[in-house]
């Protein structure tokens, strides 16, 4: 008995994709950034060299893109900052989880991977800053816009300076290793920011 059934190009594409991706992390973790290949790649996700050249460019366009996976599962729609109306609160609830996920192996080796690449490839660093960093940074400055609405922040804060003083430190600390990215930590940096921003 034969079927008619043709196979689903598209389910077996997003497998694919999938699996690249997933090796792309492990490969990361398991032997770091330097040693990862895209026929490394290609071996542990059981695919062709072609396969992965033909959706990206680049190793470091895999690894970008393995990076913004982690952020797939689970989640649906547009990400949104927490708005409980207390400024104070949601940004703590916020630097806490970003602390707590650089300090994750799991997310910390794409995320130092990532960074690295983006130094020597401006195209890379372009499309980050398009598909990542731009969004997320209009998310943030829109739940410090509800802040200044409310009164918990300085009509005239300049919100550029504010996120500069919430996450340069932070992102610097993780960059250099130069101390732990503790819940304590995070608090400390919410405090000293809204000290200088309130109104």
């Amino acid at each position: 008995m034969t079927s008619d059934k043709k196979p689903d190009r598209s389910r077996r594409s997003e497998r694919s994709r999938r699996a690249i991706l997933d090796a792309t992390r492990a490969l990361i973790s398991e032997v770091g950034y330097a040693k990862v290949s895209i026929e490394a790649i290609a071996a542990r996700a059981g695919v062709g060299k072609q396969t992965i050249y033909r959706w990206w460019p680049s190793k470091g366009a895999v690894i970008f893109d393995s990076f913004l996976a982690l952020s797939e599962d689970g989640s649906e729609g547009e990400p949104a900052l927490p708005d409980t109306g207390d400024l104070e609160a949601d940004l703590k609830t916020v630097m806490r989880a970003t602390a707590a996920e650089f300090a994750d192996p799991e997310f910390e080796r794409p995320i130092r991977a990532l960074n690295t690449e983006i130094l020597g490839d401006p195209e890379l660093a372009a499309q980050y800053g398009e598909k990542l960093a731009g969004p997320v940074e209009e998310l943030k400055k829109a739940r410090l816009r509800s802040g200044q609405d409310a009164g918990q922040l300085a009509a005239d804060a300049d919100l550029d300076l504010v996120l500069d003083m919430l996450y340069s430190p932070l992102t610097l600390r993780w960059l250099y290793r130069s101390g732990p990215l503790t819940p304590e930590y995070a608090d400390a940096l919410v405090d000293a920011t809204l000290r200088a921003f309130r109104p």
